[in-house]
Parts: structure tokens; C-alpha cells; sequence
């Protein structure tokens, strides 16, 4: 499979670079709306609340400590919806690929997650912009965040594989992983600190997969501390079964998807 990727790596760039530049065609801005989307939330986040919300997070006394917090999460949780939203749908959307051409067809989830990091990376150097500029910046620990992201990486792609493959036969998964998606946000500390809420609820959120992510990224970025590995263990097991599931699926049914598409 991996033989098969490197020999179609130009299909996969190619594909990358299309997708990127079909998003701004027609654009008199163009490339630069990359930039100033991001760019625009970062500017609001940080005005409004950092001064509606003040300091409200323990241990973090920095005047955009709260923002920091608040961009961290929902950038974080950006990577994860577009690689999962689009992965249970992207055996449906290249249809007409997958019954005319004969290439790897793994190629389609490398693809989903090299434009999503495209996508992060843009936004992300920004953000860490920003936290150079504001005297934020947390140091050498900022660098703990790399296996972090691969580990929510293969979370999310290997969640969005097996979402995919079900979703080509039974297309109200699609619809119903777009619900859960919303009721998962607000199940995830990322607007509110998990500390503020009852000791219950707390001990509830500790079975969310991205509890332990968000904390990790949270952590480093506003409180300049090293993940706690121990908590990211379970995720990262969850990661792998999904990761195999999906393969399994996948190689099982490759055959039969693209007769049902």
C-alpha cells in the first residue's frame, strides 16, 4: 500500500494543488483569503473575549490567556471536523474517479488529510504569530505539540475511514455524523474550561476521545506545559483500532463501493 502511494505521489500533489487553487478561483484576493479568514477570527477572538471573559481560567493571568485558550481549542477542533467531514464523504464525492481510473484508492484519504494540514498549517502559523508578537509564545515545549497532532491525525482519519466506507452504503451516516458533530463540540472543553464544571460532568468528559487532545494543546499554549502522555494513551489506542478498522473496511469492500456508487 505504502509502494503504491509513493508511485502515485504526483496524483497526490497534483490533487492537493488543485484543490487548493479551485477554492479561490474566481477570487480577486485569491490565495490571500487563506490568511485573512483566519486572521479576522484570531483579531475577534482575541478583542472581545479576552474582555468578556477576563480572567477567568485558573493559574493563566495573561491578558489574552482566554483567547489563547478559545483559538487553541477551535483551531484544533477545525483540523479534526474537515478531515473527519470530509473523509466519510470522499469515497462519494470522487465517484466518477473511482469508476474511470485505476490508481491506489488510499490515495483519496491521503489527499483529505494533506489539504486539511495545508488548510491548519496556514491558520496555525498565524496563531503562533500572534503568540510570538503578544509575548505569549511558550517556548521549546510548543514542540510537544507535533506527536499531539499526529495522534489526533490518526484519530481523525481513521474515524473518517470507517465513517466513509459505511457511509457509501448507507448515506444516512453522513447526516447523522454531521448532527453528532455539534452535540461533540459542546461535549469537548473548548469554550468553556473542563475545571468550571461539576465534579460529575468532569468525570463524564474524561470518556471524550478529544478531551484529552484539546488539554494537551491547551495546556502548552496558554499554560506553556508539557502534555500529560499518560491521558493521550487511550486516545491514541482508539486512533489505531479506528485506523485498522478502516483499512479492514476498506480492502473488504473496496469492490462492492464502487459498484453501489
Amino acid at each position: 500500500m505504502l509502494a503504491g502511494l509513493w508511485r502515485y505521489r504526483g496524483f497526490i500533489r497534483g490533487s492537493v494543488q488543485r484543490e487548493f487553487q479551485a477554492r479561490y478561483r474566481n477570487s480577486l484576493l485569491g490565495a490571500a483569503w487563506t490568511i485573512l479568514n483566519p486572521l479576522a477570527m484570531i483579531v475577534v477572538y482575541t478583542v472581545i473575549f479576552s474582555q468578556v471573559m477576563g480572567n477567568r481560567l485558573k493559574g493563566a493571568d495573561a491578558p489574552f490567556a482566554y483567547s489563547i485558550y478559545l483559538c487553541a481549542g477551535v483551531l484544533t477542533w477545525g483540523l479534526f471536523t474537515e478531515i473527519t467531514g470530509r473523509a466519510q464523504s470522499v469515497f462519494i464525492d470522487n465517484a466518477n474517479l473511482l469508476k474511470k481510473l485505476q490508481f491506489p484508492r488510499m490515495c483519496l484519504p491521503v489527499i483529505v488529510v494533506l489539504n486539511a494540514l495545508l488548510n491548519f498549517g496556514i491558520i496555525f502559523g498565524l496563531f503562533t504569530g500572534f503568540l510570538i508578537i503578544s509575548g505569549s509564545f511558550p517556548g521549546w515545549v510548543y514542540f510537544a505539540l507535533f506527536p499531539v497532532l499526529a495522534i489526533q491525525i490518526l484519530f481523525a482519519i481513521g474515524l473518517g475511514m470507517v465513517l466513509g466506507v459505511l457511509n457509501v452504503f448507507f448515506r444516512d451516516v453522513g447526516q447523522f455524523f454531521t448532527i453528532l458533530l455539534q452535540f461533540w463540540f459542546w461535549f469537548t472543553p473548548i469554550v468553556y474550561p473542563a475545571g468550571a464544571l461539576p465534579e460529575q460532568v468532569q468525570s463524564m468528559l474524561a470518556w471524550n476521545p478529544m478531551t484529552a487532545v484539546m488539554a494537551a494543546f491547551q495546556g502548552v499554549l496558554v499554560h506553556g506545559e508539557a502534555p500529560h502522555w499518560g491521558t493521550l494513551w487511550p486516545v491514541t489506542v482508539l486512533a489505531l483500532v479506528f485506523c485498522a478498522l478502516g483499512l479492514q473496511l476498506f480492502r473488504k469492500r473496496a469492490g462492492e463501493m464502487v459498484d453501489e456508487l
